[in-house]
């Protein structure tokens, strides 16, 4: 093999044999076959566990670091922080898995979900139950970091997970359910901190179970002419005409709570200050859910984010100023 006689004449033949590589590959059977379903698949995977669509995970996250904050008194152990923050993506990507799962003969009749993977069929039962196996099984490997009480809390916290999807075909209210769902984070943090859970902390999850009674109503809202022709449940068929006047109550019932709460912990003034911001935005998705339009009533549910992000700012900042 003849050496390049000088540094153009290398250039010029690692460019000949980068192009004859990047062609060979370019034009692979594996690269034009194989690799786009691979890649087809894996969207589909992150549609399935929703991780193209984060609303859920935040609004499952606010209220667990609402608890981690108040357990660690403004200081919550560094490792405690990652553990949870990880567990809640994973328990929320492997709730949405067993959802799917459990609604594959209800979303092909939905406008809004009859696109899901595995409502429109290109996914299977099995890879949406072996998805949900594998995401269950690393949230537990993160649950076996904590304390025995906290491990017995996460248990349970999965049976409800696992449970609901299941339960709310019969509830006519699975918004409650839904609620002490996703509020379980709050008396895991509690447990994990202090291995105890305090009243305070029950007091947060009714707070929390009222917040998601009203997002999950707004949410129905926008698909309550589907579930009425299918006959699933749903607050906002219960609630019927007086739905805005029902919400409403609720979010006062739910800001009464964490004023309670606040009481109780001697929260102060940047607090309040988080739950006033709260309260501005609890009426403004009032006046979107007005006419009750799907679109407004889509958009003030994803809206529900900024008050549990007011609530945590108002924590963070009354600790940090203390």
């Amino acid at each position: 093999m003849q050496l390049p006689r000088s540094g153009l004449e290398l250039g010029e033949t690692i460019a000949r044999r980068w192009r004859w590589f990047a062609y060979r590959v370019r034009f692979h059977p594996w690269t034009t076959n194989e690799l786009p379903k691979i890649v087809a698949t894996l969207q589909d995977y992150i549609e399935l566990t929703r991780l193209d669509r984060p609303i859920g995970i935040w609004l499952l996250l606010w209220p667990t670091l609402w608890a981690l904050w108040i357990a660690g008194r403004g200081k919550p152990q560094p490792h405690l922080f990652v553990i949870f923050v990880i567990g809640t993506v994973l328990m929320r990507s492997a709730g949405c898995a067993i959802n799917d799962y459990a609604d594959r003969s209800f979303d092909p009749h939905v406008k809004r979900t009859k696109d899901r993977p595995l409502a429109a069929g290109r996914i299977s039962t099995v890879e949406a139950l072996i998805l949900f196996a594998v995401l269950s099984l690393a949230a537990l490997v993160l649950a076996l970091q904590l304390n025995k009480f906290t491990l017995l809390l996460a248990v349970l916290g999965a049976f409800l997970a696992v449970s609901y999807p299941f339960v709310k075909r019969f509830l006519s209210v699975p918004q409650l359910y839904l609620g002490l769902t996703f509020g379980w984070g709050i008396p895991m943090a509690f447990a994990a901190q202090l291995e105890h859970v305090p009243r305070v902390a029950l007091l947060l999850l009714i707070a929390n179970m009222l917040w998601v009674t009203v997002y999950d109503t707004i949410y129905a809202m926008v698909d309550r002419d589907d579930d009425l022709k299918i006959g699933v449940r749903s607050t906002a068929i219960l609630f019927g005409d007086s739905d805005r006047h029902i919400i409403a109550a609720l979010q006062a019932m739910t800001l009464l709570s964490l004023y309670l709460a606040g009481r109780m912990l001697h929260l102060g003034n940047w607090y309040r200050a988080g739950l006033i911001a709260g309260a501005v935005f609890f009426i403004h998705h009032l006046w979107l859910i007005r006419s009750r339009e799907r679109a407004a009533c889509f958009r003030a549910f994803l809206n529900n984010h900024y008050f549990g992000m007011s609530v945590f700012i108002g924590i963070l900042l009354d600790y940090q100023f203390r």
